[in-house]
C-alpha cells in the first residue's frame, strides 16, 4: 500500500525539482528525503529519478506516481475535512499567509477575535507575496492566503484553489507639503504623469500597477515599506500612493489627496477546495471577512482626513 506521507515527499521533489529542495520545503533534511524516496521505489517497485547532469529528473513512473498522488492527497484532506466539519470543533494548527499590508491591517483583528473564540486554535501568520503565498497554498504549507489583485489584471488561479472577495482597497496620493498640488480638494491621474514618483520594488504588484498606469513613470526610489515611501515623501523627493489599507502614522510634512477617479486593488481570501469544509478554514475565512467589513467602515472616516 502506497505511504501518503512518501507521496507527499514526491510531489515537494518534483514541485521543487531537487532533494535538497523538497527538504527545504518540508523542513526536513535531505537525508530523510532520500530514505523516504528509496522505501518509495521498493514499495512500487519501479525506480523513481534518474540523472540529469549535475541534477535529477523524475522518471515517467515517478511523474505518474506524483500525478496520481496530488489527487489522492487533495482527497485524503478533503475526508479529513469531513471528518473536521462531523466532529464540529475548531482546533489544530492552521498556517496564514498575506502580503504586507493586509498582514498589517487585516491580520491582527482577524487573529486576536480567533484566538478569543477558538482557543484551541494554533494559528501561525507568514508575511508573503501573493505568487509565494499560491504556491504555498498549492503545496499544502499554507492553509488561508490573504493576496491582492487589480480589476485589469485579475489574479489566474490554479485549479483546486478557491477564492472570497474581502474588499477592494483604494489608493490615495502622498506629495510633500509644499508641493504644487498639496491645495487641491482632489488630483487625477493625468495631473500626475510628469511627476517623481517613489513606489514600490520592481516585480511587485503595485509597483507593476504604477507602471502600467502611467505608462513608464518617472520611478527616482523605490522601498518596500510605506513608512519608508512616506519618509521621502516627506522629504520631498517624490510622490507616491498610499493603500488605506493598512495606513497608519502620516508624518508631518505629508499631504494625503484622494484621486479621481479612485483607484482600488482587490483584496481576497484563498483556501484549498479540497479543505473548504474544514471548520477552521471556515472560521478565519469568516473572521477575516469581519474584519475587512471593519476596514471598509473605516475607510470613509480615511477619506475625510485625506481631504
Amino acid at each position: 500500500m502506497l505511504n501518503l506521507e512518501r507521496l507527499r515527499v514526491l510531489r515537494a521533489v518534483s514541485t521543487t525539482g531537487s532533494v535538497s529542495g523538497a527538504a527545504a520545503q518540508l523542513h526536513v533534511t535531505t537525508s530523510a528525503v532520500s530514505q523516504q524516496l528509496a522505501r518509495l521505489e521498493r514499495e512500487v517497485g519501479q525506480r523513481l529519478l534518474e540523472r540529469n547532469g549535475r541534477g535529477i529528473r523524475l522518471t515517467d513512473a515517478a511523474a505518474l506516481l506524483a500525478a496520481h498522488g496530488d489527487r489522492l492527497l487533495a482527497q485524503v484532506e478533503q475526508v479529513e475535512a469531513e471528518l473536521a466539519r462531523h466532529r464540529g470543533a475548531v482546533a489544530g494548527a492552521l498556517s496564514v499567509a498575506a502580503f504586507a499590508t493586509a498582514a498589517r491591517g487585516l491580520l491582527p483583528g482577524a487573529l486576536r477575535a480567533l484566538r478569543a473564540e477558538h482557543p484551541a486554535l494554533g494559528l501561525r501568520l507568514d508575511e508573503q507575496e501573493p505568487p509565494e503565498a499560491i504556491a504555498g497554498l498549492c503545496r499544502g504549507d499554507v492553509d488561508v492566503a490573504v493576496v491582492q489583485d487589480w480589476p485589469e489584471a485579475p489574479l489566474v488561479l490554479p485549479e483546486g484553489l478557491s477564492r472570497e472577495n474581502l474588499l477592494d482597497d483604494v489608493l490615495d496620493l502622498a506629495v510633500p507639503a509644499g508641493h504644487a498640488l498639496a491645495s487641491q480638494a482632489s488630483v487625477t491621474l493625468k495631473e500626475l504623469a510628469a511627476e517623481e514618483w517613489i513606489t514600490w520594488t520592481s516585480g511587485q504588484l503595485c509597483h507593476d500597477w504604477l507602471a502600467r498606469t502611467l505608462d513608464e513613470p518617472r520611478i527616482v526610489h523605490t522601498a518596500s515599506e510605506h513608512s519608508t515611501q512616506l519618509a521621502l515623501v516627506a522629504a520631498g523627493l517624490g510622490v507616491a500612493v498610499l493603500p488605506r489599507l493598512g495606513r497608519d502614522y502620516v508624518p508631518e510634512g505629508v499631504c494625503v489627496l484622494p484621486i479621481s477617479p479612485r483607484p482600488a486593488r482587490r483584496v481576497h481570501v484563498l483556501w484549498r477546495t479540497s479543505a473548504a469544509r474544514r471548520p477552521a478554514i471556515r472560521a478565519v475565512v469568516a473572521a477575516l471577512r469581519t474584519a475587512a467589513a471593519q476596514v471598509t467602515d473605516s475607510s470613509a472616516d480615511l477619506a475625510a482626513a485625506a481631504g
